[in-house]
């Protein structure tokens, strides 16, 4: 028996990456997962065969976030596909919601454009905080949600400004609404990686890998797999009593 045996669970940028990693081990633990996507529906419809290789069961849900509706898009978007899986007769439920899906602005303070930064805003903060709003009424008691930040948030690195900005508005999102969604028993925590090889071509330089690998106390990069498995320890019965938390998942980049 897996943790999150009959749960169903949304994973935000699914489709690769620490979110692929995610949805692949929250399936392995038993749960119904929605693998959202924004562009690639490839990937996604990719992530979905392997999880259903494997004996688990998921669905692809689009949606490009970056607008005011972006919740009541995604709900009606994942209502539809729940349906395929679930059955027309199951009232849709998201037991567990991890959001996770980003882009970046990577610029020096001088150089940053603000439209840039405004769409940046939209995804990054704005999105999960309309997503979470749209989708309380889906969350049944005893729900999780987890809400993938950044080190970045625990340290000062100029160019890195406008994405420590947005992370650190979405470690808002999890405070105040663990606070609101405590007295259903809702979870709701923030985990914070450090650098992840997700294939990024900024880590494609040697040097650029050496560098960064010595952030950690562990001499290596992070990869989505070291990730995964404290996401599904969140979403699992025995974190019920872990909520409003910052987990470091920085391998000890911070010490």
């Amino acid at each position: 028996m897996g943790r999150c045996d009959g749960k169903v669970a949304l994973v935000t940028g699914a489709d690769r990456g620490i979110g692929k990693a995610i949805a692949h081990r929250l399936a392995q633990e038993g749960a119904t997962v929605a693998v959202h996507y924004g562009f690639s529906a490839d990937q996604a419809d990719q992530v979905v065969h392997e999880i259903t290789e494997r004996g688990g069961t998921a669905v692809a849900v689009h949606t490009l976030f970056g607008r005011p509706d972006d919740g009541e898009r995604l709900r009606s978007a994942l209502t539809e596909q729940l349906a395929t899986v679930l059955g027309a007769a199951t009232a849709p439920r998201v037991d567990i919601l991890v959001n996770n899906a980003a882009t970046e602005v990577t610029a020096p303070p001088s150089d940053l454009d603000p439209a840039d930064v405004d769409h940046l805003m939209r995804v990054n903060a704005q999105a999960p905080l309309h997503i979470v709003r749209a989708l309380e009424p889906l969350i049944p008691d005893g729900g999780r949600i987890i809400n993938i930040s950044s080190g970045l948030t625990r340290f000062a690195n100029p160019p890195e400004v406008a994405n420590a900005m947005a992370k650190a508005a979405l470690e808002m999102v999890t405070l105040h609404f663990a606070k609101h969604l405590g007295p259903r028993g809702i979870t709701v925590n923030t985990v914070a990686p450090g650098v992840v090889d997700t294939g990024h071509p900024g880590l494609a330089d040697p040097a650029v890998r050496r560098s960064l690998s010595q952030l950690s106390v562990f001499g290596r990069l992070a990869t989505p797999a070291d990730i995964a498995p404290i996401v599904a320890f969140l979403a699992s019965p025995e974190a019920g009593w872990i909520t409003g938390a910052w987990i470091d998942a920085t391998g000890g980049s911070l010490l």
